[in-house]
């Protein structure tokens, strides 16, 4: 009996510890976390699918833009003839000093239908001979109509008696960060490639102290590519892929194309008046950044800081003065000295502006009537001349000339510095277009000379050695 009893008291204190084990591992309970009430997520949270580039529901097709850009950019081929050093033997005897020839290749845009085609400066340089090809293998020669070195765009023709496919200038204005765009060119002598990317940014400089706005892509541009049109997803003319940063000298992630609206009014002053007309605001300045803020002891890190005002330009005569920080162009907001610049090659001598500037914390706007190149620097001597203003012509005493402002570190020992050239080799200079002209055709030194005039009225002659 008493064995039955203990096994009964076995039995039962298995079955409290099987019934507590499932309890355990088997019944558990159900908890359901709530989050805190709140009008604002901690972390916001996209629902919209995932997609790669140019697919799913934000698909962008390209094949039209290509389609319509391939057959209106060309292949441009520079013929260049250098030649050797000359030798005693070549002086004494007369002979001819050895020819090289060079190709240079790169690309171009017809833009208009009887022939005209935008391309980079550098593309044409120096040619003897330009030999244009086109998508479907017409080749023709070609004619410079005219060039800019300052912005890196040139114009050329050919003669056909068929009507050309050709695009459409943009706005570049218009372009957006993180728009997609395609660069069509020959890159390698590779003819009629297409690549896409993104605009990456816009108004980049690249050389500090230029006047540079570029569009920055990451559409793969290499040597070749160098005058072929950068479009958008429409097809229309945005830029002129121009250059690329690399230590390689082939695409590494960065490619620049100047802006179609710049490229747009070089080629329109060509064709109508030979030149490019340049319409100055008249001031000096320059970004502003954390350390230039705290040194001016201003609050602005955005905007043009004017350091100084050119005499005589539109600047001057709107008022605008020392220390007015640039905030804005005709709407434009500017934010760094290459946006100011960029809208500014847009424009021309006589155009009126409206300039919306912070004076000592106030909004002030000045409407600036721009006007043309008051300095140029002369060809083979680096001089910088303007022309006279008002105060100088009163203080020399003449009417025409060119004032000299800024000389090479090789000059500086000749005190030239604010005397006033009015003749070379015996002709006269009247102002900085006869100026750079006339310097212009200096061959070789040791026999140029220029006419001074000193402060004091007295007149001074150099010979160039």
């Amino acid at each position: 009996m008493k064995r039955i009893a203990n096994l009964l008291l076995v039995s039962l204190f298995s079955g409290a510890i099987t019934l507590g084990a499932y309890k355990l591992f088997f019944e558990k309970d159900t908890y359901k976390w709530v989050a805190p009430t709140q009008e604002t997520p901690l972390i916001n949270t996209s629902n919209l699918p995932t997609s790669a580039k140019g697919a799913g529901i934000n698909e962008v097709d390209f094949t039209l833009a290509a389609e319509k850009t391939v057959n209106s950019v060309v292949h441009v081929k520079n013929l260049t003839i250098n030649q050797g050093p000359g030798s005693l033997a070549d002086f004494f005897y007369g002979f001819e000093r050895q020819q090289t020839p060079q190709v240079g290749t790169g690309s171009g845009v017809i833009i208009s239908p009887d022939g005209y085609i935008v391309t980079n400066n550098h593309v044409i340089a120096n040619s003897t001979k330009l030999q244009v090809t086109l998508n479907n293998n017409k080749t023709y020669e070609a004619e410079v109509v005219g060039a800019d070195a300052d912005s890196d765009i040139a114009l050329i023709k050919i003669d056909t008696d068929e009507s050309l496919p050709y695009l459409a200038f943009g706005n570049s204005d218009n372009a957006k960060i993180g728009e997609w765009v395609l660069a069509v060119g020959n890159p390698f002598n590779l003819t009629s490639t297409v690549t896409a990317g993104i605009v990456s940014a816009k108004a980049r400089s690249l050389s500090p102290g230029r006047a540079q706005s570029f569009i920055q892509t990451d559409a793969a541009v290499n040597p070749g590519n160098s005058g072929g049109a950068l479009v958008n997803t429409n097809g229309d003319l945005i830029g002129i892929n121009t250059a690329i940063t690399s230590q390689t000298g082939s695409y590494v992630g960065y490619a620049f194309a100047v802006p179609s609206n710049i490229a747009k009014k070089v080629v329109e002053d060509i064709m109508e008046f030979g030149n490019v007309q340049k319409g100055l605001l008249g001031i000096k300045g320059g970004d502003i950044n954390p350390e230039a803020a705290t040194e001016l002891g201003i609050d602005d890190v955005e905007g043009v800081y004017v350091s100084e005002v050119t005499e005589e330009s539109g600047a001057a005569e709107a008022g605008l003065q020392k220390g007015d920080i640039i905030k804005r162009i005709d709407n434009i907001e500017i934010h760094k000295f290459s946006e100011l610049s960029g809208y500014l090659s847009s424009k021309r001598p006589g155009d009126i502006v409206a300039v919306q500037l912070d004076r000592d914390g106030k909004n002030i706007t000045k409407n600036v009537t721009l006007k043309k190149q008051l300095s140029v620097i002369l060809p083979m001597t680096g001089f910088t001349v303007k022309n006279l203003s008002k105060a100088d012509q009163k203080k020399f005493g003449i009417s025409k000339g060119v004032k000299i402002t800024d000389v090479p570190a090789g000059y500086e020992r000749y005190d030239l510095k604010n005397k006033v050239i009015i003749e070379l080799d015996g002709n006269a200079i009247n102002n900085i277009d006869d100026a750079k002209a006339r310097f212009g055709e200096i061959t070789r030194y040791g026999r140029t000379s220029f006419t001074m005039i000193n402060e004091n009225g007295e007149k001074e002659h150099m010979i160039l050695q």
